[in-house]
């Protein structure tokens, strides 16, 4: 299993569209076939409480661990002693007046990595429905 996946798009939609979806975590279903719930308040140092449509059975509770808003934010899982760490980078760069890459990256690290991604499952698909809904639903909301 890789140590790290990610994502990128190109959204025709302002950065503050964009930003509006990701910070909304109510509604995150709504539009990302990737997640079947998220809960929770986006601001550092919140937990969320995510379930996963890969594996639908398990909360992850993240802690939102940096916050930009309207750039970036990081979400991260750490087991106790560092043996493992889960951290997903969301950015948003503006690439003119309403056209913004979208990236995101999770990297898995500690002594303990290897092992556990081995139980985690494929998640490109994941992270490309998670990037494809999110470009279909701010660009579905351009006037």
């Amino acid at each position: 299993m890789p140590s790290s996946y990610s994502v990128k798009r190109i959204i025709d939609a302002s950065p503050e569209r964009i930003w509006a979806l990701l910070e909304d975590t109510s509604g995150y279903a709504a539009w990302n076939p990737a997640v079947v719930s998220l809960e929770g308040r986006i601001a550092t140092g919140e937990k969320i409480k995510l379930v996963a449509s890969v594996n639908p059975k398990r909360t992850f509770t993240l802690t939102v661990s940096e916050l930009e808003p309207g750039r970036r934010m990081v979400w991260s899982e750490e087991m106790g002693l560092g043996l493992f760490r889960g951290v997903r980078t969301i950015e948003l760069r503006p690439l003119g007046e309403a056209q913004t890459e979208f990236t995101m990256q999770e990297i898995y690290s500690g002594p303990l990595a290897k092992l556990i991604t081995k139980a985690i499952p494929d998640l490109n698909e994941s992270f490309a429905q998670f990037a494809d809904g999110l470009k279909a639903a701010a660009e579905a909301a351009r006037v």
